[in-house]
């Protein structure tokens, strides 16, 4: 009898440790030299993206933020960021290029929901 009494007691603590297990992301993602463009249900990790870029050049950027909290950094090799963004909204803008390089462009989410898309576009020398 006292077993009955303690099997569903251990079910219910299998069933709450195995909920605590958070999925690290469930979405798509492409990247290139050029571009990075994701979509997320979930975003709970960093991602990143070289990204080749000339003096010049100008990086555009698009966020949808439909909940949770997106950072994003990019910055040249061992430099300081050419552009840092903490809990990034909805929002379109752009950064312009001055220095030649490969460039890591950092998304970190935090229980994140929505896309981004990041663009290389080129000079018109």
């Amino acid at each position: 009898m006292r077993r009955i009494k303690i099997l569903p007691i251990v079910a219910l603590i299998i069933l709450l440790l195995s909920a605590c297990s958070s999925t690290k992301f469930d979405g798509s993602r492409t990247g290139n030299e050029s571009q990075l463009i994701m979509e997320y249900k979930v975003l709970n990790k960093e991602d990143y993206q070289i990204l080749e870029l000339e003096n010049g050049d100008t990086v555009d950027f698009k966020i949808v933020s439909e909940s949770g909290k997106v950072d994003i950094i990019l910055q040249k090799d061992g430099e300081k960021p050419v552009y840092k963004g903490v809990d990034i909204p909805t929002s379109s803008f752009s950064v312009d290029i001055s220095e030649s390089g490969k460039y890591k462009v950092s998304v970190i989410g935090k229980n994140a929901k929505g896309n981004i898309s990041i663009i290389k576009r080129h000079s018109d020398k």
